[in-house]
């Protein structure tokens, strides 16, 4: 094959619809972040594209700590200037953020999203925000950030990914029971993101919505849906048996396949999340089968 026909061919690998930017963590050992999002996104046929926000030992869990470094907002907006620089900003369908550090990358994240719409003005770069703050009750990141992610980030997304502690930073309401994630969702959509997903919730017990069944045993995931005011906002909540344990890496794994199948599935959010949380929970039965604390 010629260098000419080799390049084409490259050139035409670029123009899929199926890029993904992916901007995250990563560990040497462990599965989170960019080590549990790339692989399923490239099982489902996308091409993926990696940025690491931080390059860590092990994940924050670990009781003996981390060592590593974390990328600075100088540093991305230097390769976010190479990228551009050799044409390879363009044709990126989607943007996928996770855990960011600081403050500095999380501002240059605003940069680098209009720099990357701007590249590609003749079709949507759809922004998939997972807002990696913490979980039961507790901040893995600077509390300062939560701020810029509601002012300025989140209004830029189309879809957002918080947990159940992340929706209640993100918007100041208590979610409780499913009106209040409703009414959280709500808080979200007004500020932008066209679809959003409490990737985990515990609700009240005696939430009307729970069967006896599933009431102290399960884990809600609720996806709201902004129709414009067309129809009022499409809402559906899942509940997953809780399994016992504690695992990393499951809001990036989420997040990950939410932006895979609402891609492939567009416009059918019901499939979309039957895909996504099937796949959470056979994810984590066969890591607690197998004594694991990271997304097998």
């Amino acid at each position: 094959m010629s260098s000419s026909s080799t390049e084409k061919v490259l050139n035409n690998d670029l123009k899929s619809p199926q890029r993904v930017l992916s901007i995250q963590s990563h560990v040497v050992s462990g599965y989170v972040g960019n080590k549990a999002a790339v692989f399923p996104l490239q099982l489902l046929g996308f091409d993926v594209d990696v940025i690491n926000s931080v390059h860590f030992s092990n994940h924050t869990g670990h009781p003996g700590g981390i060592e590593g470094d974390v990328l600075g907002g100088d540093q991305l907006k230097s390769l976010v200037d190479g990228l551009e620089r050799n044409g390879l900003l363009r044709n990126i369908g989607n943007v996928l953020t996770g855990y960011i550090g600081s403050e500095s990358f999380l501002r240059a994240i605003i940069n680098l999203l209009k720099t990357v719409r701007s590249n590609n003005t003749d079709s949507t770069v759809r922004y998939v925000c997972d807002p990696v703050l913490g979980d039961n009750g507790e901040f893995y990141v600077p509390p300062e950030l939560v701020s810029i992610y509601r002012e300025e980030l989140v209004p830029l997304a189309n879809v957002v990914t918080p947990n159940q502690f992340e929706v209640e930073q993100l918007t100041g309401i208590r979610v409780r029971s499913i009106w209040d994630a409703k009414k959280a969702c709500k808080a979200l959509h007004d500020i932008g993101p066209e679809l959003v997903v409490i990737t985990s919730a515990v609700l009240d017990t005696d939430d009307v919505n729970k069967s006896e069944e599933v009431k102290e045993k399960s884990i809600s995931i609720i996806a709201s849906k902004n129709c414009n005011g067309n129809s009022g906002n499409e809402v559906w909540c899942i509940n997953s048996p809780i399994l016992s344990g504690q695992f990393t890496g499951t809001g990036d794994l989420f997040a990950a396949l939410l932006l895979g199948w609402s891609t492939k599935d567009s416009g059918d959010l019901p499939s979309t999340m039957e895909k996504v949380v099937g796949t959470m929970y056979s994810v984590i039965k066969r890591t607690a089968e197998s004594s694991g604390d990271t997304v097998a």
